[in-house]
């Protein structure tokens, strides 16, 4: 007669306690009456009419379109530190918490005229909001919603009067530390959630119109690009006392800009071993920067103008997506040999792209087409194509546990 386990024997029947009371299992959300994890779940912003796709990025299908997010035409995604639920930031100001789980809006507010995103911090505790309307940083507690401090954007004018800046590329860094750029007061500033008064340094001067900015993996370097001027504004947050370094300066020295019919975008960043890659504003190009020092060492001539340059998480691939009118292709650039080795067509007004969690898969947004086509990063076989009303931004919630994303 075998030998009778106490401890199995006291498992098994609170497990089966559990499974005849059902108390344990009545609080765990479901879907569609399925228990599940958020590990693989998606959201791609409808931007046509203010909802949300909420997607499965295993089985490459959309489980469910959730309405009631506002003015969506520009908008961004931060996740909860335990990826149950996404903050998206709203052109209309309105800063709404979907519940991923059962696919619900569970909180939302309006908290300014015009956002353009934020983050979450390092703790999980504070998402900060940037604003356009009428300019600043608020943070509110990620679980009541409710504000924990409001830091405006005021700076001084050359003429001395005053003013409220439009407030971009926040991100989060270790610390509980948000870092953001002030649009026409060319600054950077920190504010440091992690003291019992929060602390805010500005640094001045760091160039002209701070249009959207990255934080490298590491969270060691915040880097701003500049509208106003040819270059960008480096801030190495292990060292701040450094003060913010100009960094590929003069990269279009003698040339003539093009028009620039949209901003790049810094915070899909690119990076690949030593080297960074970032699109030039007004020029057909990539830019590669030697991260040991940022100089400038290639120019890689592209489609069109680059407004989204990623990284594939292997760092073997940069996939690049164009402004209007040369919108309608995506490149992909050897990081060895600096090659453009393919060129996709998937359809439509193409921007927005995101790589699955190991890099194997790329969804990318065809807004005017309606869909999201997903590729196969190796052999750049279509996957699938998904339908979407005007899809825009694409996040997966791998982004929960990534510094800046």
């Amino acid at each position: 007669m075998p030998i009778r386990n106490p401890l199995k024997a006291f498992i098994a029947a609170g497990a089966l306690t559990l499974l005849t009371t059902g108390h344990a299992m009545a609080e765990v959300p479901t879907w569609n009456g399925e228990l599940r994890g958020t590990g693989d779940l998606g959201v791609v912003i409808e931007r046509a009419t203010g909802s949300v796709a909420l997607v499965d990025t295993t089985h490459k299908t959309v489980l469910s379109h959730i309405e009631g997010f506002g003015d969506l035409s520009h908008a961004s995604v931060k996740f909860t530190r335990d990826a149950r639920r996404a903050f998206v930031f709203g052109r209309d100001g309105g800063l709404t918490r979907l519940d991923l789980l059962t696919g619900e809006i569970d909180g939302r507010i309006i908290q300014g005229g015009n956002s353009i995103g934020g983050a979450i911090s390092q703790d999980g505790r504070y998402v900060a909001v940037g604003n356009y309307e009428p300019g600043g940083v608020k943070v509110f507690d990620t679980e009541t919603m409710e504000l924990v401090i409001d830091v405006p954007a005021t700076y001084e004018r050359p003429d001395g009067t005053s003013a409220q800046a439009k407030v971009v590329g926040v991100v989060d860094v270790p610390g509980n530390v948000f870092v953001f750029s002030l649009f026409e007061a060319g600054e950077i500033w920190t504010l440091d959630m992690s003291t019992p008064e929060p602390e805010l340094t500005k640094y001045r001067d760091v160039g002209s119109m701070p249009y959207d900015a990255l934080i490298t993996a590491n969270g060691r370097y915040y880097i701003a690009g500049l509208f106003g001027e040819d270059g960008m504004a480096l801030l190495d947050l292990w060292h701040p006392e450094n003060g913010v370094q100009r960094i590929l300066p003069d990269y279009g020295q003698g040339e003539q800009r093009l028009p620039v019919y949209k901003m790049p975008h810094l915070e899909g960043w690119a990076m690949a071993g030593d080297q960074a890659f970032f699109p030039a504003v007004g020029r057909n190009e990539v830019l590669v920067a030697d991260t040991r020092d940022w100089s400038l060492t290639k120019r890689i001539e592209v489609h069109g103008q680059p407004i989204f340059v990623m990284s594939r998480p292997d760092e073997r691939q940069v996939w690049v997506t164009f402004a209007h009118p040369l919108n309608d292709r995506v490149q992909v650039i050897d990081t060895q040999t600096h090659e453009v080795i393919q060129t996709l067509e998937p359809g439509a007004s193409i921007l927005h792209k995101e790589f699955t969690p190991r890099g194997e898969h790329i969804w990318i947004s065809a807004r005017d087409s309606n869909q999201v086509v997903v590729y196969d990063t190796r052999t750049f076989e279509e996957l699938a194509r998904l339908p979407a009303e005007s899809p825009s931004g694409i996040f997966f919630t791998n982004r929960a546990h990534r510094i800046g994303l």
